[in-house]
């Protein structure tokens, strides 16, 4: 069968016999209706001649049927036009209960020529309908009058009442015939109508053919008034083509729009469409035979077919494209993964290697500022001490710079803004790079905060800049440029280390000689330098990339040898306010005497932390491992402070021991010291909340200054519970011997719970209203959002510091009245100077204390 014709759905769902011959009558198709009728099975006919096949009947020696058969289609094959047959007679075997019987049967067929496109016939298409019954009918009408011609006078009445009951059972037969051709009709699986003459009149129409085009009336009317919005999609042209020419029309998926109910919108509808002419027997058209089937969601059904093998198609594509970069993807993937292997492992390494340094550094810097002690009055002595001391110090910032790459330095990140912080170093960066090197910075508008740790970040920028200064040697343009910066899931798919999201970026470009790609890839390697032995240690970019790392960002070089380099640094956005770092000032090394136990494995450092702590006048115990020290607390001896390394040998470990330490003695303070914390008090790069820190190697004043603080916190509680059992022994009365005019509206911000707690209390006695909070970030929520008369903040706060609140806070509410409580002395300042009208308030401070200040604040008489 030809590609180009279709017969398959048209031949399987019509309700009527079809079947198509070529130019030498062999059967090309057939279809079910063709095959049932003519009891034959289609690989018999398929290819064969069709009077080699049927009709072929014995009982007919005259062979009327293919006389009539043959006639019909010579004159088809030779005039090119359609041809009826009214009647053929034919026979078919039936099965029966007694056996295979023949049965006799009529048909009344058309022959339609399909020509090609010289105007030849190509095909010619049988469209049959079976009329054995009528033929039957007829044949019963006939014997009647046969009967009633050879009846005699005597007979007329009993022949008119047979007549009567013959034609009564006639009509009854014809009942019964059209009601069956009727419920054949409506039943019909495809759509059927009738267009009768040149209007195209409708005449009948199955329920199948009002489905497709809404129920209305349309039997009686002409197809242009009964189906108008279809004019202009062709349809009444083809329909006077057909009736003009006798030439049927056969469609497969023919888009027709319809307006289904009054008023709605036209619908797209596809159809399969057969208008077969209706050809009288003087060969005149009379009507057309309209046939078809509704086929809109099997069209729709293959659209979105194709469109999923377009799509199909455009993944292979896509995927093929992928596969072609996937190798050299895969080859990058894994050089990152070696390399974010090789540097986890270096880390590590250097993070080990840090903690030992800083404790040889503790042993030497400690036991040079006792000497300092010793060696009081000898000029040349002191200036090589502290030449010494110098030295210690930079080893320490080469040891933080290891602990930098090994991103295990406890940093203290804010919210900062990257374009302030890069301007506030113009100066700086002018004295680092020298007269004949260009400094241009370019900061966009908009920029976001980023969430770092100050001090840290402008040492990124400084290395960066000095890296810059030697690779121009001394001559060039160095460029700065901070904006903000998107990474999507595409950037972070070829960079696995990276989260997509949103960052502040720092780029740092200059004109210098660049690097090859040999250099590149080891570039962030602890201690490689291409610099001239002794002008560099290899340690800056490696410090740069661990701090960016710890601090969640990424970092990424571009450089190309003769072109400079570019680093650009992706740090993650912070939705917080923006925060401005403080500096404080300490007075004069201050003892105590109180008792420490120190807890210290390394014996040497141990030996120079007891006597510097002697040296400062306090009551010292010492231990080796955690289990001595708690046995050592378990024993009853009073201890004050708990001063312990962060990594201990032994089963107790050191977060573990303090915690134990706290249950048997509640007032007992805890500071932490070491040269590398692995992890253990410090979490995503910051100290776990409610703990002390101090990082070896530590100076005498630095010891100092922090053992102050901290014992001063614990005389603070202790102060605020007597004088809270004072208040309670003395009775209501007694607040009301401290004269005041009114009540205030005091916010309290104290990280200790219990000092916040007893500080409170103090305050309520006083009269006052308190609010207390335990950071600066919740003060600056609080007091946008309620009006306060005094801030009384403490000092050191985890974050952002109390100066830096109350800094803030006057700047923003110039009434506020603040109130510095210090556990470090009596002077808290930073470089722009003090927080004015601040009253400071030194701990442990008792009630008559905290009015007076109340008072020196001016917030009461």
């Amino acid at each position: 069968m030809p590609d180009t014709i279709d017969f398959e759905t048209l031949f399987n769902h019509s309700p009527n016999s079809y079947m198509l011959l070529d130019r030498e009558l062999r059967y090309v198709a057939a279809n079910d209706v063709y095959l049932r009728v003519t009891a034959s099975r289609r690989d018999e006919l398929l290819g064969r001649n069709v009077f080699d096949v049927f009709p072929h009947d014995p009982e007919d020696p005259g062979n009327t049927s293919a006389r009539l058969l043959r006639a019909s289609l010579e004159r088809v094959l030779t005039g090119r036009v359609p041809d009826t047959l009214a009647l053929i007679p034919y026979r078919v075997p039936r099965q029966t209960a007694e056996g295979v019987v023949t049965e006799e049967r009529f048909w009344s067929a058309t022959h339609t020529p399909l020509l090609d496109a010289r105007g030849e016939v190509a095909f010619i298409l049988q469209h049959t309908v079976d009329v054995t019954e009528l033929q039957r009918l007829k044949r019963a009408v006939g014997a009647t009058a046969a009967r009633e011609s050879a009846i005699s006078s005597d007979q007329v009445e009993a022949g008119v009442l047979y007549r009567a009951r013959i034609v009564q059972e006639t009509n009854s037969t014809l009942d019964a015939e059209r009601r069956h051709l009727r419920r054949l009709f409506d039943q019909a699986p495809g759509f059927v109508a009738f267009l009768r003459g040149h209007q195209h009149v409708f005449e009948l129409a199955n329920p199948a053919y009002y489905q497709l085009i809404g129920h209305r009336e349309i039997v009686g009317k002409p197809v242009r008034e009964a189906l108008p919005e279809i004019e202009g999609q062709g349809f009444f042209e083809l329909l006077d083509q057909v009736f003009t020419t006798g030439e049927p029309f056969v469609g497969l998926g023919v888009q027709v729009f319809l307006q289904r109910h009054p008023g709605a919108p036209l619908t797209e509808v596809y159809a399969d469409l057969v208008y077969q002419p209706i050809i009288e027997s003087d060969g005149t058209v009379s009507g057309i035979f309209v046939q078809g089937h509704d086929v809109t969601e099997r069209k729709r059904a293959q659209d979105e077919l194709r469109q999923y093998r377009e799509h199909l198609e455009e993944l292979v594509q896509e995927r093929t494209r992928a596969l072609a970069e996937s190798e050299a993807e895969r080859r990058q993937t894994e050089a990152v993964l070696r390399q974010s292997q090789k540097m986890e492992a270096v880390g590590k390494l250097t993070g080990g290697v840090a903690h030992d340094f800083n404790n040889l550094l503790q042993v030497i810097g400690g036991n040079l500022q006792l000497l300092q002690r010793d060696l009081v009055g000898s000029e040349q002595a002191q200036r090589r001490l502290k030449a010494a001391i110098s030295a210690v110090e930079r080893g320490a910032r080469l040891a933080s710079q290891l602990l930098a790459f090994a991103r295990r330095q406890p940093l203290e990140p804010v919210a900062i803004n990257l374009g302030r912080l890069v301007r506030g170093m113009g100066d700086l960066l002018r004295r680092a790079l020298g007269e004949r090197i260009e400094l241009e910075t370019v900061i966009s508008g908009g920029l976001w905060n980023t969430f770092a740790d100050p001090n840290q970040l402008e040492n990124v920028i400084l290395n960066l800049a000095i890296n810059a200064r030697d690779a121009m040697e001394g001559e060039g343009k160095l460029t700065i440029e901070s904006g903000n910066a998107m990474l999507d899931d595409h950037y972070a798919r070829s960079h696995p280390e990276v989260a997509p999201g949103q960052y502040v970026l720092l780029a740092i470009s200059d004109t210098g000689c660049g690097m090859s790609p040999e250099v590149l890839e080891r570039a962030f390697e602890p201690f490689f330098t291409t610099k001239p032995e002794g002008r560099g240690t290899g340690l800056g970019l490696s410090m740069v990339y661990g701090f960016v790392k710890q601090t969640g960002g990424h970092i990424k070089i571009y450089s190309e040898v003769g072109h400079g380099t570019t680093i650009r640094i992706y740090l993650p956005r912070s939705f917080q306010a923006e925060v401005s770092p403080v500096e404080v000032v300490t007075r004069p090394i201050e003892g105590g005497t109180e008792t420490i136990l120190v807890v210290e494995d390394d014996a040497e450092v141990r030996a120079t932390v007891v006597e510097l702590l002697t040296d400062l006048g306090y009551c010292v115990l010492k231990a080796s491992d955690g289990q001595s020290a708690l046995a050592i607390i378990q024993s009853g001896l009073a201890v004050d402070l708990l001063f312990t390394d962060v990594v201990m040998p032994g089963p107790v470990r050191s977060p573990d021991l303090a915690r134990q330490a706290k249950v048997l003695l509640p007032d007992l303070e805890v500071l932490f010291t070491s040269g590398y914390t692995e992890n253990a008090i410090v979490h995503g790069g910051r100290l776990d909340p409610g703990l002390s820190l101090l990082s070896k190697p530590y100076r005498k004043e630095e010891l100092a200054r922090k053992l102050r603080h901290l014992l001063r916190n614990r005389q603070q509680r202790s102060s605020a519970r007597q004088a809270l059992a004072t208040e309670e022994r003395a009775g209501p009365g007694r607040a009301q011997e401290t004269p005041r005019r009114g009540s205030l509206r005091i916010l309290l911000v104290e990280d200790d719970e219990e000092i916040r707690s007893s500080a409170s209390e103090l305050l309520d006695v006083l009269g006052h209203e308190v609010r207390a909070v335990a950071s600066a970030e919740e003060a600056q929520e609080v007091l946008a959002a309620s009006g306060f008369d005094v801030l009384f903040t403490d000092v050191s706060l985890p974050g952002l510091s109390g100066v830096a609140l109350a800094r803030e806070a006057v700047r923003l509410y110039p009434g506020l009245r603040v109130i510095i409580a210090s556990g470090y002395g009596a002077s808290v300042i930073n470089e722009g100077g003090e927080v004015v009208g601040a009253v400071l308030l030194p701990k442990p401070y008792e009630l008559s204390q905290l009015q007076s200040a109340l008072t020196r604040a001016g917030s009461s008489p």
